[in-house]
């Protein structure tokens, strides 16, 4: 039972790993590093459309950063998830602290990588660029590395309590655009959008400068989708349900574990 393979291609786990044995889980099996390589490659992908079709009166660093930084986030949790989901394979004796620490400084690379795509995309651009390209370059890149986390986080969580792998890696789509969009549809909810959707949080980080308040909707946001679903999870793989209760993990194609 304990040898069970949670996903197909998924890396086993030990009871003592470590942040460099969950690096190398990361990128374990070919299908993960296929879609490591989709990730980053999204990044010049995107700079180059967005150079293209932007006035260069208009193309400054944050023009550029958000679809970049929007898009990469989108596959950036998949790697999360999977990654976190190998554990509930033992959940009662992973450790989930270094698959979080891993993934998250995957992410924050990613956001870094984002940010040198951006700049090489701008000082190289074809026809200049916009007299102020570089206005709140240092707020953006610092934002982007904070939307990649929180990203990734997502998907570590509901790699966890999702039981299916590619539920989860949908989840970190549908779930926060769900709520995003929901919230905007409805008049007198709109307002919630910036305090409890990831998405209009990403946008204000890779705006510029954040004011008091929106940093105080950051902190609910990363409150609400990174640290209580996480909580939730490692809550999980230490046995414990939602009411105190031991956690019955059930694994696809097997019995409760």
């Amino acid at each position: 039972m304990g040898q069970s393979v949670v996903e197909a291609g998924g890396v086993p786990t030990g009871p003592g790993e470590t942040v460099p044995a969950a690096f190398r889980r990361l990128a374990g099996t070919r299908a993960r590093r296929r879609l490591i390589a989709v990730t980053l490659l999204l990044g010049p992908v995107i700079a180059a459309a967005v150079t293209a079709v932007v006035r260069p009166a208009d193309l400054t660093f944050a023009v550029l950063a958000e679809p970049v930084q929007i898009l990469m986030s989108v596959t950036v949790p998949f790697l999360g998830a999977l990654l976190a989901g190998d554990l509930r394979r033992k959940p009662r004796t992973a450790r989930f602290a270094p698959a979080l620490l891993a993934a998250a400084l995957f992410a924050a690379a990613v956001g870094v990588f984002g940010n040198l795509v951006c700049a090489v995309a701008l000082v190289a651009a074809p026809s200049g660029a916009a007299p102020d390209a570089w206005r709140y370059a240092g707020a953006v890149a610092a934002g982007a590395v904070l939307v990649q986390v929180v990203a990734q986080l997502i998907g570590t969580a509901l790699g966890v309590l999702v039981r299916r792998p590619v539920l989860a890696c949908l989840g970190t789509i549908v779930l926060p655009l769900g709520l995003w969009a929901l919230l905007g549809a409805v008049g007198p909810l709109r307002p919630a959008q910036a305090w409890l959707a990831p998405f209009a949080s990403a946008h204000n980080l890779l705006s510029g400068p954040m004011s008091a308040l929106m940093w105080a909707q950051w902190l609910v946001v990363l409150t609400v989708w990174a640290v209580s679903l996480n909580a939730a999870g490692a809550a999980r793989l230490t046995g414990h349900g939602p009411m105190g209760g031991p956690a019955r993990a059930v694994l696809p194609g097997v019995g409760p574990a």
